[in-house]
């Protein structure tokens, strides 16, 4: 336990020197989110406005904007001028949903798909292929999320 208190002390201090140009209002957390996440302290966040959709709705097929197939729970719509596509995102307030197959959900989504009403700080969160798959994630619906970046992805995220 003190080894790990020890390295999360100097984790810490390395966030702080290295967060010296744009200090962060809750540098300790960031550290502790890097932790958990695999992201770098720093790494791109956002604070963003989640919105739920579903294959079948008006104007939504089963390809995202990179001619991939939306993949339910993982695939996510951004504005790119934003968060660029073939970005891996951690949304922390997904992680421990339900997925289709039963299992928790681990809180990484694709940002592969853009949408007209995606603009700014808001996300599309891709729940399936049928309306009844967002009830899972109806809390999050209109929610204020954090995502944060920690990673890219080429071609075609992972099924």
């Amino acid at each position: 336990m003190r080894r790990r208190l020890a390295a999360l002390a100097v984790l810490s201090a390395v966030a702080l020197a290295t967060q010296a140009k744009a200090a962060s209002p809750d540098p300790i957390g960031d550290v502790l989110m890097s932790v958990v996440t695999g992201g770098l302290p720093g790494a791109p966040g956002w604070n963003v406005k989640a919105t739920l959709y579903h294959a079948g709705a008006k104007g939504v097929g089963a390809l995202d904007s990179l001619g991939c197939k939306v993949v339910a729970m993982r695939t996510v719509a951004v504005d790119r001028t934003l968060i660029p596509r073939g970005s891996i995102l951690f949304i922390k307030e997904t992680a421990g949903l339900r997925m289709p197959d039963g299992s928790a959900h681990d809180g990484y989504w694709y940002a592969s798909d853009v949408g007209g009403a995606i603009k700014g700080k808001r996300i599309d969160l891709f729940t399936g292929f049928s309306a009844s798959s967002m009830n899972p994630l109806k809390s999050l619906n209109l929610a204020n999320l954090s995502a944060i970046k920690v990673g890219n992805f080429k071609g075609c995220p992972p099924r």
